[in-house]
C-alpha cells in the first residue's frame, strides 16, 4: 500500500475542531481514501480583543495505490 500525504489549511468562524474538521470535509472532495488527520498547528485572527477566524494546519494522509 502507498500513502500519501498533503498538508492543508482550512478556516472556521466558529472554532479550531471546525476548522480541522473543514480541512477534512472540503479535502475529501476532490481526494479520495483519506484515512487519518495530524493536526500541527493552530492559529487565529484577532479582532477587537476576540478571535474572529480560527485557522487549522493539517496533515492529510490519503490511499493511493493498494
Amino acid at each position: 500500500m502507498i500513502v500519501k500525504v498533503i498538508e492543508v489549511v482550512s478556516e472556521s468562524t466558529k472554532s479550531w475542531e471546525d476548522a480541522a474538521q473543514n480541512a477534512v470535509a472540503d479535502a475529501s472532495k476532490t481526494v479520495k481514501h483519506i484515512t487519518g488527520v495530524d493536526v500541527i498547528g493552530f492559529k487565529g485572527e484577532v479582532k477587537d480583543g476576540k478571535i474572529i477566524k480560527y485557522k487549522a494546519h493539517c496533515k492529510l494522509a490519503f490511499v493511493i495505490q493498494e
